[in-house]
């Protein structure tokens, strides 16, 4: 089933189940009043919810209305927990290799994980606002799960029964402020401002074979300003899978309900090397700065420049027969001038 949270006014939004071609959408009302009531009681939620996902794709829900995927929030407007990993290690590799960082070893076998700020996510359509360019304000195109409780110290194997839904991420980089954040040895807080999380999130069996209990096998299909920029398999080159990443986030203590797990920056290497432009025929990047990392590498600077105030940005990931599976991701740049 598919599930979205609509903009009420309200923190938390007003929970729907959409139908599987997001044409419409039925009120869970009398299920659970938002997404976070409904992962707290989750045995008796989830059956009432395929239900009436049921009668909607069959067209006999009542209060039934259009899918309007603007009308939506994030399906969890804000959330206990948001904790993102690095799963692709030739996206880290590329980073450390632009300013001359070699790569630990260690890098290949304990994930990176970073704990980002929850209590304001961005809608789907929501605008990115920015107070400068100087920022470097990058997007990155990421796939997360949405957890039950967790217990403390499971292993994959538990981890990845509790993986409740899946959705997509523009985990919002500011690149300009990285460095200096990094410098000081206590990790990112200014440079990672509100994610935003496609309209729908799904459970796992709404997959089918694209999803193999551990990792989604299907393209990232970026643009930037209208144009291809990027279209890496999501299940490719995943150093660390969802159960593997959601493990590591337990490790030391318990996930509780509506935890939010990402996969990092998805990113693909072709015939041994980096990743090419899709203009070259490569499968292109899920943020700029990995294009900006290439330029470097090859030519001794970059020259692709981060976002501007007007840019536009679209995620959004497709099924075999080319349908949007959770929506996409909408965003523009705009000018910050302060509350």
């Amino acid at each position: 089933m598919k599930l979205a949270t609509l903009k009420t006014g309200t923190r938390d939004g007003r929970l729907v189940v959409v139908s599987r071609d997001l044409s419409t959408c039925a009120p869970a009302d009398g299920i659970a009043p938002t997404l976070q009531a409904a992962l707290d009681d989750w045995e008796t939620a989830r059956p009432a919810l395929a239900a009436l996902s049921d009668r909607l794709n069959a067209g006999t829900a009542e209060g039934a209305a259009a899918f309007d995927p603007a009308a939506c929030d994030s399906p969890l407007p804000r959330a206990y927990q948001w904790a993102d990993g690095s799963a692709y290690v030739n996206h880290v590799e590329l980073v450390r290799k632009a300013r001359g960082a070699d790569l630990p070893e260690s890098f290949w076998t304990d994930p990176l994980m970073y704990q980002g700020g929850s209590d304001t996510f961005l809608g789907p359509r929501d605008a990115i606002r920015m107070a400068s360019e100087d920022w470097g304000i990058d997007f990155e195109a990421e796939v997360a799960v949405v957890t039950g409780d967790v217990p403390m110290g499971a292993d994959p194997a538990r981890a990845g029964g509790e993986i409740r839904l899946v959705m997509l991420v523009n985990d919002v980089s500011l690149r300009g402020l990285i460095p200096a954040e990094l410098a000081k040895g206590f990790g990112f807080f200014q440079s990672k401002p509100s994610s935003a999380f496609s309209p729908v999130c799904v459970t796992p069996d709404e997959l089918g074979d694209a999803w193999d209990g551990a990792k989604l096998h299907r393209p990232m299909l970026v643009q930037l300003n209208g144009q291809p920029f990027g279209q890496a398999e999501a299940g490719e080159d995943m150093t660390f899978d969802f159960p593997t990443l959601v493990a590591h986030a337990a490790k030391t203590r318990p996930l509780g309900a509506g935890a939010i797990v990402g996969s990092g920056t998805i990113s693909n290497r072709q015939d041994g090397g980096p990743g090419r432009p899709i203009a070259d025929g490569g499968r292109g990047y899920s943020c700029i700065a990995e294009i900006r990392m290439i330029e470097t590498i090859q030519d001794g600077q970059p020259k692709t420049p981060f976002m501007r105030f007007g840019d536009s940005v679209r995620i959004e990931m497709t099924d075999r027969e080319g349908r949007s599976i959770f929506g996409a991701i909408e965003q523009t740049v705009t000018k910050y001038d302060g509350p």
